[in-house]
């Protein structure tokens, strides 16, 4: 028969949090419901980056691994360019860690919102799909990050940036380029829904948006700036302006608002 201190400790236990990393279904599906309009997007760009793949060689099945191992569309554009023109292994190595090096920054930020305890394994997962959109929707939501989020938007993301790709090599130059380059459209339209809630809510992170947009369009025609690659610009840009917002505008933490 079950003592009164072993029910009250079942109690307890059944009222403690669940852990942040723990699997929930919820998330997931929410992760692959945000997923969608970036999965759209994906496969669009990847598309004509399967044109760009089918000028270097690349069979749809190469295209498609390619594609699946090295989710950045910058960095591939880059490495089947040097493929196309003979370039060595080592070229093509450099090249790609030089347009994917903002990645670096983006990994480092998700790590802080790991919970204590996460295992190891769930951070490998997720540094293997640290895109752009990918990181906006998961460090915009609130508290420890939860990866079986990342994992719902990357289920889908990832198989349709592949997919596009191998489809893109298949299709060849038959559908005209600018109808492939309009469908990427949506890709500015997933950036625009990321950073317009959180600027309507705090008028510094409007702000600081702003002046972001101002310095991207003037850096790619000021001298010397504008001849680094797009990548490196972004990496100057966004270490300069958080660097400025963190040190103007500090984040209040919880003890310090209830102080005031």
């Amino acid at each position: 028969m079950e003592t009164a201190h072993e029910s009250s400790n079942q109690t307890l236990r059944s009222a403690q949090p669940a852990k942040p990393y723990a699997f929930s279904r919820k998330v997931f599906c929410e992760g692959m419901r945000d997923g969608v309009p970036i999965a759209l997007g994906y496969f669009a760009v990847s598309f004509s980056l399967g044109i760009a793949a089918r000028t270097a060689g690349f069979t749809p099945l190469q295209g498609f691994v390619a594609s699946l191992l090295n989710n950045a569309s910058a960095g591939e554009y880059a490495a089947f360019a040097l493929i196309a023109s003979g370039a060595t292994y080592l070229e093509v190595a450099i090249i790609t860690l030089i347009a994917n090096a903002r990645y670096l920054l983006m990994s480092c930020a998700l790590a802080q919102r790991f919970a204590p305890g996460t295992p190891f394994f769930h951070r490998l997962i997720i540094g293997y799909d640290v895109t752009d959109e990918l990181f906006g929707i998961t460090i915009a939501r609130p508290g420890y990050l939860n990866p079986f989020y990342t994992y719902g938007a990357i289920a889908l993301a990832a198989p349709a940036w592949a997919s596009g790709t191998a489809l893109g090599i298949i299709a060849g130059n038959l559908l005209p380029l600018r109808a492939v380059s309009a469908l990427s459209v949506a890709l500015y339209g997933m950036f625009l829904a990321i950073i317009i809630p959180p600027a309507r809510k705090d008028k510094i992170v409007a702000a600081l948006v702003a002046i972001s947009f101002a310095l991207s369009f003037a850096c790619t025609y000021l001298p010397g700036i504008s001849a680094l690659s797009d990548g490196t610009r972004t990496i100057i840009l966004t270490v300069a302006i958080s660097c400025a917002g963190a040190l103007l505008f500090p984040v209040k933490t919880q003890s310090e608002e209830a102080e005031q």
